[in-house]
């Protein structure tokens, strides 16, 4: 009997009966048994023929040619070739000595009448996944343009089928939203979020524990606030998906991640750590323990500046927002300036602000479509600007969506006149990633210049200590570092630990 290979292939690991590797190796071995021929070794591959180069195929052609079989058996010519590149290479094989059998075709690749019968299917079959592919790509861009998303839920959501979209996944999209909170909190590098994770039982789609390239994955990944992005094409789709992380977050997220905002965990994690900045040359107050007192020093050794201790810091930290709080009395002037009418006005320009910047958006990124079919942009520049117009215009939406009725806008600003009452007080109650948090997003210039400290309050807290009151919705700390349930959230987490509510209100 003639020793022969046998070569099976299947493109996907979901094929029909009649194409599946069993179904291929039996219709062999019949073929094999009825033309006395031997199969002394199988070849399977898992993989798509589209492209030529693929490692089992390579590897027995190499054996071929050793001589290590003299015959070569494939189920059908498109399962053997559908590229013209690896065809041209089968049907060489019987000018080296090599038989080609075809298991369902009786063709004599030795006669002229065969070899082009043989030829003229490959062609076909070639056009065929040509064909195949373009109709699954036009599918693809359908599917996306209609904001779903065609290929395997990101962790934190899960599959509902072909034209569905995806839905959060009840057990692991809270965990997804809790890893964006603890990076934002800038309190957090990759490895450690990977062990606080790993420790609270997120999974990833293997059930395993999340690895740390998976921390960045998810991290970078906008399918979570809603767009699909196409890392092979650079394209950006709204998707009509639940998100599960709010627009805001994930872009502090991203500035937090190239390094342009925030500290992250450092060996003792001390209170001022990245806080503080030299006001003579501008570097950064670098924290250091000796004999149990935590010093900030300048490491520029021409600078005046030299240390300077942390509870000196906490002292002028404490002084400063202590100068900020407001009495109870002007509170309640606050108060009552609130409730004359001009709430509901500034909610109105709050709303026409908002609906004007979307509307200007839109049309950015209409005129930029323009751009783009007038050649005036290259495609790579397109996308680029798309995604970034699209980021915004998320956002935009997210923030109109989101705003608060007038009965909320009150319980809001109450919260807000409590924490200006009581700022020093918070500070002296909350754990130390608190007191950074509140020192963040309070006091925007933190210098120290010689044994001095200088602390420069942001201009909405200046203005409510003045009694200018704020407009609608700016007192959520400059209206875009955080919001106002931030506020509300932050005050009941310093005064009711317990809760354990791992959002804090973070600048952006």
């Amino acid at each position: 009997m003639k020793p022969c290979f046998g070569y099976i292939r299947v493109s996907t690991a979901k094929q029909g009966e009649g194409a599946s590797l069993e179904a291929q190796k039996d219709a062999i071995t019949v073929f094999a048994s009825q033309n006395n021929l031997k199969v002394t070794q199988w070849f399977q591959e898992k993989e798509t023929a589209a492209k030529s180069g693929r490692p089992v195929f390579n590897k027995m052609l190499r054996l071929l040619r050793k001589g290590e079989a003299t015959g070569l058996i494939m189920h059908k010519i498109d399962r053997s070739a559908r590229n013209l590149k690896d065809w041209a290479i089968v049907s060489e094989l019987p000018d080296e000595g090599v038989d080609v059998y075809i298991a369902t075709e009786t063709l004599d690749f030795r006669s002229r009448g065969g070899r082009l019968t043989a030829d003229i299917q490959a062609v076909i079959a070639a056009d065929y996944i040509r064909n195949l592919r373009s109709e699954t790509l036009k599918g693809l861009n359908q599917r996306l343009k209609q904001g779903l998303y065609p290929f395997r839920a990101p962790i934190g959501y899960l599959d509902n089928g072909a034209g569905k979209p995806k839905t959060p996944d009840p057990i692991k999209a809270p965990l997804i939203k809790q890893m964006f909170d603890l990076y934002n909190s800038g309190q957090h590098s990759y490895r450690s979020l990977q062990a606080e994770m790993n420790q609270r039982g997120l999974k990833n789609h293997a059930n395993s524990p999340i690895s740390l390239t998976g921390i960045e994955t998810i991290l970078k990944n906008p399918f979570y606030i809603g767009i699909i992005e196409i890392k092979r094409t650079g394209k950006t789709f709204k998707g009509i998906h639940e998100p599960i992380v709010s627009a805001r977050v994930f872009r502090n997220v991203q500035k937090l991640k190239q390094g342009k905002s925030g500290k992250k965990v450092t060996r003792h994690n001390h209170l001022f750590h990245g806080l503080f900045r030299c006001g003579l040359c501008e570097g950064p107050m670098t924290p250091e323990r000796q004999k149990g007192i935590v010093y900030y020093r300048c490491q520029n050794p021409e600078c005046a500046t030299k240390t300077i201790r942390e509870d000196r810091l906490e002292q002028s930290v404490l002084a400063c927002l202590e100068s900020l709080e407001i009495s109870p009395k002007d509170a309640v002037k606050l108060e009552q300036q609130w409730l004359s009418g001009q709430q509901k006005t500034d909610r109105e320009k709050l709303e026409q602000s908002l609906a004007l910047r979307i509307a200007q958006e839109e049309s950015r990124l209409s005129r930029l479509t323009d751009l783009l079919v007038d050649e005036t942009i290259d495609k790579e520049t397109y996308h680029n600007r798309k995604k970034s117009i699209v980021y915004d215009l998320v956002a935009l939406k997210e923030e109109q969506q989101n705003l608060p009725d007038l009965d909320q806008e009150m319980t809001h600003r109450k919260n807000f006149l409590e924490l200006m009452k009581t700022l020093t007080g918070l500070y002296i109650m909350a754990d130390p990633a608190q007191k950074r948090l509140l020192l963040e997003n309070t006091i925007s210039n933190r210098i120290v210049i010689g044994k001095n400290v200088e602390l420069e309050p942001y201009n909405w807290l200046l203005e409510t200590k003045n009694g200018r009151g704020v407009l609608f919705g700016a007192h959520a700390l400059d209206t875009s570092r955080t919001d106002q349930n931030d506020i509300a959230k932050f005050v009941d987490n310093i005064k009711n630990p317990d809760k354990g509510d791992d959002c804090h209100p973070r600048p952006m």
